[in-house]
């Protein structure tokens, strides 16, 4: 609590004032004058092929604070409470961009309203966005300059380890901007509690281990960003940007098991201690230029490198005698070097626009591990290319985006080496049936890499007889997706019906195997493929006809499978869902969300998603805004897993964080600008792959 009062106190010590605000557009008049119009007078939203386009009435724009708030009002996004960022109603990797450039959840605060043309919302991201987010929202705003911004937010729980906090500043003059963010999570929680069952045969024998352990548990990561941008409209754009990741986590916890191998029983005790840190430099450099009036080049790169030092320590032993059941010392030390580079190219026809590129990615990995295998050097290196085109167009009613890529990958780690070419194509078709209701079609493959953890060697002590490792052999997936889309908007209705499919060849699975040194380890295969369908329902409903009372829904009833590599049938039957609902009212403003967790296939277990029952208030007077609410009302936070009836090894994990059970919280935020700040319009963006752990 000392380490969270104190970041209060210096998040919320920045003192502000009141100014005049002065207003200095560079655009001339006739476009100045074409934009209000749209503002005003368009439709609120336009639906096209991959993305519906959004505009703002005055009263819209006269209610929001910073553009925030104009982007929350979405049909399919929703403020995160946890983390006070926006997410989709669908779930999913978000994307948020300011014309065309990555942007933070503070660079996104930093826009007045007022500054807002519109919001693109890509429920089809393009090519150049498609391999890293399922939803990509580009703000559009106006090219301005002279002025200064700067803000801070802080909410936190009063009773336990919970805060998050950010500070922003932006000062702008002539063509040149420079910007610098400061961002912290802070999560501290002593009462999780954790109940876990195995239960097994093992040479003849039944063995079952009943879990329950109490953890004290945390994390904190930090975010140090500073930026400078120089923008020459209609000619150049240069953007040098250093960001500094800081994240900390610990784990301590103990507890008991009753141990059972046939008729035999014994008491155990057990502990676990843990610890993982990192600090990572990122440095990203664009530039973009325009040659003529239809072509415009842009390059982008990008590049880390860290360490990251992990540890954990977990020991069980038999409470009578003191007897040691096991030791699990392990310690990570792994050097990490990650570059991206992309260059692309557009032009513009009469009859619509070609976008090609050419994206390229190293991440070198060196590991220093010690663990119940002994001590050992090895380092593995993740290469992957794309090259990719896609054309864009409309005749009449018809709308389309034709796209094809080229994938290679190439993984190489001690034990193997997998490389593969794959051809990427994507086919966009939408056909517009009134003005507010449309269809679309889409169809696609890519494939999908292994992630860090999946293709290690690492070992790592779950229990008496139960390990977890890694696969280096892994190969990987190939997703083919197709999506049948109906859209319909009118004053109080925004609605989306998505009959979706997806199969994915060799699709990474995690089950239990046979080992001769341990007993079962829990590890990775590719499996012979899977298969998701149903049907994704979602949008919001006004009954009033503005925001006094909105409704946000999303259903998903679905049915997914996975066949082993054995040729077993997995199944699985969900109804996905989530509600949001919410009230504005002149300065005050009021939310509730609520959830049912599901049970989805996840290797070889179904696992239950997030629960949320929370309610949030906020206030908001000029540039201050006030925030209190109630997060996981009347339960904790929950998490479960269980086994399949297919596993060699019958599993189940119950997961409660005590702490945040009718977890109340309070916040502010000040948010000020005077004159206006450049807003660069970058077309790449790309990181380097996140620290590998395990």
């Amino acid at each position: 609590m000392k380490k969270v009062l104190c970041s209060v106190l210096l998040l919320g010590g920045i003192l502000v004032f009141a100014q005049e605000n002065t207003k200095n557009d560079t655009l001339n008049s006739s476009k100045t004058a074409e934009i209000q119009e749209v503002i005003l007078k368009a439709q609120r939203k336009k639906q096209f092929t991959d993305r519906a386009v959004y505009t703002f009435d005055k009263e819209a724009m006269e209610k929001a604070r910073y553009a925030k708030d104009l982007i929350q009002t979405l049909p399919e996004l929703q403020l995160d409470p946890i983390t006070n960022t926006l997410k989709s109603t669908k779930g999913g990797t978000t994307l948020f961009l300011i014309n065309g450039i990555e942007a933070t959840d503070m660079q996104i605060r930093s826009v007045a309203p007022a500054e807002v043309v519109k919001v693109e919302y890509y429920d089809i991201p393009p090519a150049r966005w498609a391999t890293r987010a399922d939803v990509v929202v580009n703000l559009i705003t106006r090219s301005t300059e002279t002025g200064y911004v700067f803000g801070t937010d802080v909410s936190s729980a009063l009773n336990t380890g919970f805060m998050n906090g950010s500070a922003y500043a932006n000062f702008t003059k002539g063509k040149n901007n420079i910007g610098l963010e400061y961002s912290i999570n802070l999560r501290d929680y002593n009462n999780r509690k954790v109940h876990s069952i195995y239960d097994y045969q093992l040479e003849g024998s039944h063995y079952r281990t009943d879990e329950n352990k109490v953890d004290h548990f945390g994390y904190t990561s930090q975010n140090v960003a500073l930026r400078y941008t120089r923008m020459v409209p209609d000619h150049y754009a240069f953007q040098a940007k250093m960001d500094v990741d800081i994240f900390t986590s610990f784990i301590k916890g103990n507890g008991g098991s009753i141990f059972t191998k046939d008729s035999f029983t014994e008491e155990h005790a057990m502990l676990k201690n843990g610890s993982s840190n990192y600090t990572t430099p990122t440095l990203d450099l664009y530039f973009s230029k325009n040659i003529g009036k239809k072509d415009e080049m842009s390059i982008n790169v990008v590049g880390s490198t860290f360490t990251t030092n992990t540890s954990e320590f977990a020991r069980e032993w038999i409470v009578s005698s003191g007897a040691s059941v096991f030791d699990n010392d392990m310690n990570l030390r792994t050097k990490q070097t990650g570059i991206v580079g992309e260059l692309a190219h557009v032009h513009t026809f009469e009859a619509g626009k070609l976008s090609s590129g050419y994206r390229i990615s190293n991440t070198a990995i060196s590991n220093d591990l010690q663990n119940l295998a002994g001590f050992s050097e090895y380092s593995v290196n993740y290469l992957e290319q794309y090259f990719y085109t896609e054309f864009s167009g409309k005749v009449k009613k018809f709308s389309y985006r034709i796209g094809a890529g080229l994938t290679n990958i190439h993984n190489k780690s001690a034990e193997n080496t997998f490389a593969q070419w794959a051809f990427t194509p994507k086919v966009i078709l939408g056909y517009q049936l009134k003005d507010n209701q449309s269809l679309r079609f889409t169809s696609s493959y890519k494939p999908v890499s292994p992630w860090s953890s999946a293709l290690s060697s690492n070992i790592v002590q779950m229990a008496p007889n139960i390990v977890q490792k890694g696969n280096p052999f892994l190969k990987s997936q190939q997703v083919f997706a197709n999506n049948f889309i109906y859209s319909f908007n009118n004053k109080y209705f925004d609605f989306n019906a998505n009959l979706f499919y997806q199969y994915t060849d060799r699709i990474i699975n995690q089950y239990y195997v046979a080992d001769e040194n341990f007993g079962y380890a829990l590890t990775y295969e590719n499996a012979k493929n899977a298969q998701r369908f149903g049907v994704q329902l979602s949008g919001s409903y006004k009954p009033f006809g503005n925001s006094f009372l909105v409704a946000k829904l999303n259903l998903t009833p679905a049915t997914e499978t996975i066949r082993t590599s054995n040729g077993a049938l997995i199944k699985n039957n969900y109804l996905a869902n989530n509600l949001v609902l919410s009230s504005e009212y002149k300065s005050f403003s009021l939310q509730y969300q609520l959830n049912i967790p599901v049970y989805t296939l996840n290797g070889a277990f179904l696992s239950t998603n997030e629960n949320q029952n929370h309610f949030f208030a906020s206030y908001k007077k000029k540039e201050w805004a006030l925030t209190a609410g109630m997060y996981w009302i009347g339960m904790p936070s929950e998490y479960k897993t269980k086994s399949l009836p297919e596993s060699l090894v019958n599993y189940s994990r119950v997961n409660r964080i005590m702490n945040n059970r009718s977890m109340f919280i309070l916040g502010f935020s000040y948010d000020f600008s005077k004159g206006k700040k450049t807003e660069l319009n970058k077309k790449l963006n790309n990181y380097t792959a996140p620290a590998a752990t395990f």
